[in-house]
C-alpha cells in the first residue's frame, strides 16, 4: 500500500490570468497548478516555493492557504495507471517576487511542456486540474475551501 502524499501547489493570479504549467498526454493538453510533493523536514510553503522555482522558473512569495484537495486516483478517469495514488494537495496564493521572460524551470515534470497564462473567464475551456478550483477562481470563490476528492 502506498502512503498518502502531501502536495503543495500555487495559485498565482495577475492582470485576471491564471498562471499554470501547461503538459501534454496522449489525448492533449492540459493544465495543472505549478506545485508538487512535499519532502521530508520540508514545510508545506518551502514546498510550494520550491516547485515554482523547479517547474516554472520562478522566485514566489507564498500567501494563505486558500484550498484543500485530496486526490485519490482509484476513483477518477485516471485509474487504469494511477489507481493506488492518494494524494492532499494545499493551494496556496502565491506572488511572483523574480521571474525569467521564458518561465524556464531547472526541474520541470515530465509531460511539462511550458508555462501558460490564461484569462480567467477562458478557463472553463482548457482541460485543467483539479477542475473544480479552476471553475471556482473563475467564478471569484475567494474564501478557502476544501474541495474533497475531486478531479
Amino acid at each position: 500500500m502506498k502512503p498518502i502524499r502531501n502536495s503543495a501547489k500555487a495559485v498565482i493570479i495577475e492582470n485576471n490570468r491564471l498562471l499554470l504549467t501547461k503538459n501534454k498526454d496522449d489525448q492533449g493538453f492540459y493544465y495543472l497548478f505549478p506545485g508538487g510533493g512535499q519532502e521530508k523536514w520540508e514545510v508545506l510553503s518551502e514546498a510550494a516555493a520550491r516547485e515554482c522555482l523547479e517547474e516554472i522558473g520562478c522566485v514566489v512569495e507564498v500567501g494563505d492557504l486558500i484550498s484543500v484537495r485530496e486526490y485519490i486516483g482509484k476513483n477518477h478517469e485516471f485509474a487504469k495507471w494511477d489507481y493506488a495514488a492518494h494524494q492532499v494537495e494545499f493551494y496556496f496564493e502565491c506572488r511572483i517576487l523574480s521571474r525569467s521572460d521564458e518561465f524556464q524551470g531547472s526541474n520541470p515534470d515530465p509531460d511539462q511542456i511550458g508555462v501558460e497564462w490564461i484569462q480567467i473567464d477562458r478557463l472553463h475551456e482548457k482541460r485543467i486540474y483539479p477542475r473544480k478550483l479552476a471553475e471556482m477562481i473563475q467564478r471569484g470563490q475567494s474564501k478557502p475551501f476544501y474541495i474533497g476528492d475531486a478531479n
